[in-house]
């Protein structure tokens, strides 16, 4: 028996985009955060205005990344690394992949229905304030 999972709505989005600012501005760091639905398409996406340009595509691809793996982006640096289970991954597919923290999954009762990415702190940074934002709002 399959059971229906509600998807991920524009209001939902609006939330993650709220929790995910509130974590980088109580640690001072302007960011982008860009939310995607369970296909792949922007459903929501904020860069503060002294975040730096190109926050705004590694936050979309960060959410892409973790929302096609279906994990978060800072659990698969080492796999892109020499070696690596995915080492030829980011070379191999004609895809906006980034193999960088900041990328989380977004799930509902268990199951995947999309992905948020934030940009323009460390990676370690990135990472908590999706996480945050994934635990505060989802």
């Amino acid at each position: 028996m399959t059971t229906t999972v509600s998807p991920l709505t524009t209001q939902d989005a609006e939330a993650l985009i709220a929790a995910a600012r509130r974590a980088a501005e109580a640690a001072g760091v302007p960011v982008s955060i860009t939310v995607l639905d369970g296909g792949g398409h922007l459903l929501a996406f904020r860069r503060d205005d002294r975040a730096v340009l190109i926050s705004g595509e590694t936050s979309t691809r960060k959410a892409y990344t973790a929302l096609q793996l279906d994990a978060a982006t800072a659990d698969l640096v080492d796999a892109v690394q020499p070696g690596g289970l995915f080492h030829t991954l980011p070379t191999a597919l004609d895809r906006p992949l980034l193999f960088i923290a900041g990328g989380v999954p977004v799930r509902r009762d268990g199951r995947l229905i999309g992905a948020i990415g934030v940009g323009g702190g460390t990676p370690e940074q990135d990472h908590s304030f999706a996480v945050a934002a994934v635990e505060t709002a989802a």
